[in-house]
């Protein structure tokens, strides 16, 4: 654990990171590639750097090609990196043998909230690396949120990173879909909510409605039973769903995407098979 902190990146997600720092009462030190932005933090206490330095820096940027550009020339050796910056698993992977290449240690993390929710109850964020040097940092990293270590692989985080993203995305893409279609027929969109809520919550319940942990079982044990739901009878759905939203002229992107889909499932040999076989095709593209 240490007192001091460095903090590089201050969009919305890196100024608040900071500030939660400062609430906590670290040591912290800012710097971003346009200065200015450091001063509303400067005027909180934190220290302003001319170049990234520090024994523990927290990184929050675009992407990781930001980082290569800021660190360019820092000595890195005995530095630990925590990045929470997106990229993809392998450029996350690469970024941890050039970390360890320039002598310092590289963790990797996705945050799982918002920036007003960076600090806040239910806050977490992912973390991958050397698993010593994230329990000697953890409590520095709960400023911002519960620190879930998932893994020495520097590519992990990530993945759990964007697969909450996926979920996320895709849910509430799919609700705005919904709410448009209901919209064409003139129904406003606090008319349908309670019911999307009610459905959303239920997927993740334990009754007969509680799919997250049916299809988890299932997809376990490769098992796909489909007497009550089979694949063929989603396909003819998938399709009728399509149709209504053209019929109501609206964009059928997504709604393309799940009719073929589930149409490919059905084709290939799945279609007495029920929900869970649609992963056999997500793994077999």
């Amino acid at each position: 654990m240490t007192n001091q902190v460095t903090v590089v990146g201050l969009g919305p997600m890196g100024a608040t990171m900071a500030e939660r720092f400062l609430d906590a009462g670290y040591d912290v030190t800012v710097w971003n590639r346009t200065a200015s932005k450091a001063a509303p933090l400067v005027a909180r206490g934190a220290r302003p750097a001319e170049r990234p330095t520090g024994d523990l820096m927290v990184i929050s940027q675009l992407n990781y090609r930001a980082m290569y550009d800021s660190l360019a020339g820092v000595d890195l050796k005995g530095k630990v990196l925590v990045n929470l910056s997106s990229d993809s698993p392998k450029v996350l992977r690469e970024a941890a043998s050039w970390v360890a290449g320039q002598g310092g240690v590289l963790v990797t993390a996705g945050i799982m909230v918002p920036p007003p929710g960076i600090g806040q109850p239910g806050s977490y964020a992912f973390y991958s690396g050397p698993g010593e040097v994230i329990e000697r940092h953890s409590q520095t990293l709960r400023a911002l949120g519960d620190v879930v270590d998932v893994g020495t692989d520097p590519g992990l985080a990530m993945l759990y990173y964007q697969a909450q993203l996926y979920v996320f995305w895709s849910t509430l893409t799919s609700f705005m879909h919904a709410t448009a279609l209901l919209g064409s027929a003139g129904v406003k969109p606090g008319q349908g909510l309670p019911y999307f809520k009610e459905t959303v919550g239920l997927l993740a319940s334990d009754g007969p409605m509680g799919f997250l942990q049916q299809l988890s079982d299932e997809i376990e044990a490769g098992e796909y039973p489909g007497e009550l739901n089979s694949m063929h009878m989603m396909a003819v759905g998938a399709e009728h769903a399509l149709d209504a939203f053209r019929d109501a002229g609206l964009e059928t992107t997504m709604p393309e995407a799940l009719k073929a889909l589930f149409e490919r499932t059905d084709r290939e040999g799945h279609g007495a098979d029920g929900l869970g076989a649609v992963i056999e095709m997500i793994k077999k593209p």
